[in-house]
């Protein structure tokens, strides 16, 4: 079984966070450090711990992920302007907490993707 993370605790709202989204099979939340003026995590509920660790059963999650995020960004005035979601995968990628998550960002311009 996988370690349990700090984004388990917040999913059961057992520490707080800037929840702006949650449901069967996501939560999402404002990030405590943004990079960027909107700067959300999108996440399953599931504790899976990385990318490398998703399986078939967990398609409709991480499909729902993509969904959530699409109406976070209208919510947020982002959609028509720009956004990006990101994903990272283990420590090289610079994955800090291993529970996946999307990283939602937007609301000026990103520039490149990797410098």
């Amino acid at each position: 079984m996988a370690q349990e993370t700090i984004f388990s605790k917040i999913i059961r709202r057992e520490i707080p966070a800037d929840i702006i989204y949650q449901d069967d099979l996501v939560t999402a939340f404002r990030d405590i450090s943004p990079q960027a003026p909107t700067h959300i995590l999108i996440i399953p509920n599931k504790l899976i711990p990385t990318i490398n660790d998703v399986s078939a059963s967990d398609e409709q999650a991480l499909g729902h992920l993509f969904v959530v995020a699409a109406k976070i960004a209208k919510q947020e005035g982002i959609d028509e302007s720009g956004y990006r979601l990101i994903m990272n995968c283990n420590k090289d990628a610079g994955q800090e907490v291993f529970h996946i998550h999307m990283h939602l960002l937007g609301g000026k311009q990103l520039g490149k993707l990797v410098s």
